[in-house]
């Protein structure tokens, strides 16, 4: 459903939004503080710098509250609607799961914000290269 060239497969995968190849984060998600946010320099496929200019991902900041209220609403909706919970066992319940999901928040915050200013080119994938070649 999702194949390269679409910027759902490189948000969902976490890959170079250029080349949908290359790995974004450098460590898998993880809930080490020291580890959770940190992307590599330069895609190691394509070569793309990740970090544009300085403080590029500080615009994700904005898609991460997106994310989180987006969150709060289906959990409130959830827990107050659906499980009969009360006010207070609904705040808990959002506190809980937001703790819990907020390295993946981040890290999605940080690829949604790179895949809006950086398109896939076929060019840089490895795959069309090889199909290429094989072709000639």
């Amino acid at each position: 459903m999702f194949k390269k060239g679409n910027k759902l497969y490189s948000i969902l995968n976490y890959k170079c939004p250029r080349c949908h190849e290359g790995a974004f984060y450098k460590h898998k998600l993880s809930y080490n503080p020291k580890k959770v946010a940190v992307i590599e320099d330069n895609c190691p496929n394509c070569n793309l710098k990740y970090m544009m200019e300085p403080s590029f991902f500080f615009g994700a900041m904005y898609v991460n509250y997106a994310l989180a209220v987006a969150l709060f609403i289906a959990i409130f909706i959830i827990a107050k609607v659906f499980l009969g919970m009360s006010i207070l066992h609904s705040f808990i319940s959002i506190v809980i799961i937001s703790l819990i999901l907020g390295p993946v928040t981040l890290r999605l915050s940080r690829i949604i914000w790179i895949n809006i200013f950086v398109s896939y080119d076929e060019k840089y994938s490895n795959t069309s290269e090889k199909s290429t070649l094989q072709n000639e």
